[in-house]
């Protein structure tokens, strides 16, 4: 028997040998699939990134179980729009029956209100188009000829004037119009044919008029006491850039930037930033966070998707952890959601005891395999910038109100493929300022455009974004 082990034993070696680069090659395999099924939904991977969407199943009879249809839902109000003031109206034309249109009878009037339809429409040629002329006078003495000169407003706009230029300034910021576009618009519709190189000084010049107000802005960022702050990058010629938005209470404002690093944050916010940022985990916010002492909250979404990846590992005891920790964020969404339920104090216990919890379902019990080590680190470490929002009122814990305003840029970007010069830049920091803090606070952009490029061409104070900035 010790003759015959001992011929096996080399063959035991040999297969443990095998076993083993067999588990190693099980385990690379493994991870290599888990990235591989990385998405939008279950990381922080952008929805571009989808190469291929999964089918969608067939449909039951026609119908999608459990969709709903199309349009108005049962049981929601009616939106309905505001009829025209009587002084708002250009013309009224009265109808009436001179006989009965049933059986021909005499009709006396009725105190009943008559049947109304307001009807809007454009007039043929919407344009005033005015002359200014500086009269030439001939000194005798200097024998030269002297031009009266003209007012200074009007010599500022040029061929157009002020409204048409915050027309033309609405159409390319607010409407995402190339100057293609406009250049159509404005000779099919308005009559009147004009360069692109003209629609884009007086791109320039709506620029120049927003300039004060972005610069007010700019300046309140620092005091302010909550901050939503995301970026996206894109190119500009061979050059990337990066897109800041910041988003406060009453005002957002873009800024473009070559950097996508810290020096940016320490530019703009200062290192004496006292408020709180929400933002998500790339490292730029960290290095911030760490160098400035600022506090953050970060996004619970983005942590979300990252452990939604984890619930759909190949590893059994990682796919537990996920599923753990999914429960908990779970838990913790629903008392927010359900806040309204909820005394005042109330929901601080409650939310208090859910932070408690995925604290606890993050951090312990934690399986061996790489990502659900990273995902503990993580919230170890900045678990309290996390759940900031349960200890500090009126901060949100998720970093969408960033993220929605971005996507207005995003949009625009896409469509008109976004700036060519640092003029280009300047114009659509302003611009983009100016459309999403007019939204914000519930003004009209074009309102504001207009008031902005006839300060600036009369050389008066600018109107202002946010009326108290202290």
């Amino acid at each position: 028997m010790d003759a015959i082990g001992s011929k096996l034993c080399p063959n035991c070696e040999r297969l443990q040998r095998q076993v083993d680069a067999l588990l190693e090659r099980v385990a690379q395999l493994e991870a290599e699939l888990a990235v591989a099924r990385k998405n939008s939904a279950n990381s922080s991977k952008p929805p571009s990134s989808d190469m291929a969407k999964p089918p969608r199943s067939a449909p039951n009879n026609g119908q999608v179980k459990g969709k709903r249809k199309r349009g108005g839902q049962p049981g929601h109000p009616r939106h309905e729009r505001a009829p025209f003031a009587p002084d708002e109206i250009d013309q009224a034309w009265d109808y009436s029956f001179s006989t009965c249109p049933d059986c021909g009878g005499e009709l006396k009037p009725s105190d009943a209100p008559p049947r109304v339809l307001q009807q809007v429409d454009v007039i043929a040629s919407p344009l005033r188009v005015t002359e200014h002329r500086g009269q030439p006078c001939f000194c005798r003495r200097c024998q030269k000829t002297h031009y009266a000169p003209l007012p200074e407003d009007v010599r500022r706009a040029g061929l157009i004037g002020p409204r048409l230029t915050a027309v033309v300034g609405f159409l390319k910021g607010g409407c995402h119009c190339s100057f293609s576009t406009i250049r159509k618009f404005l000779r099919d519709v308005l009559g009147v044919t004009i360069s692109r190189s003209q629609l884009r000084n007086v791109c320039a010049k709506v620029a120049d008029s927003l300039d004060t107000p972005y610069q007010q802005l700019l300046s309140a960022l620092p005091e302010q006491d909550v901050l939503n702050v995301d970026e996206t990058g894109h190119k500009e010629y061979q050059q990337r850039m990066w897109t800041w938005c910041f988003r406060a209470s009453l005002f957002t404002l873009f800024k473009i930037d070559p950097s996508r690093g810290s020096e940016v944050l320490l530019e703009v916010l200062g290192r004496e930033f006292h408020g709180v940022l929400g933002c998500d985990y790339f490292s730029a916010y960290r290095k911030y966070m760490g160098e400035c002492s600022v506090q953050l909250q970060f996004c619970l979404a983005h942590l979300l998707r990252d452990v939604r990846f984890l619930t759909e590992h190949p590893h059994s005891r990682t796919r537990a952890y996920g599923q753990r920790v999914l429960q908990a964020m779970r838990e913790l969404f629903e008392v927010v959601h359900r806040r309204q339920e909820y005394t005042a104090g109330a929901f601080r216990v409650a939310l208090g005891n859910a932070g408690d919890e995925l604290w606890a379902q993050a951090v312990y019990r934690v399986p061996a395999m790489k990502e659900a080590r990273n995902l503990a680190k993580r919230f170890e470490k900045h678990g309290e910038a996390y759940l900031r929002f349960i200890t500090t009122p009126g901060i949100e814990p998720t970093n969408n109100l960033a993220e929605q305003a971005i996507r207005f840029v995003v949009i625009d970007r896409h469509i008109t493929q976004g700036s060519r010069s640092d003029g280009g830049r300047r114009w659509l920091e302003r611009i983009w300022t100016t459309m999403a803090t007019c939204a914000q606070q519930g003004r009209s952009g074009f309102t504001f455009l207009v008031k902005a490029v006839e300060a600036h061409f009369q050389g008066a104070p600018a109107p202002v974004l946010l009326e108290n900035t202290s």
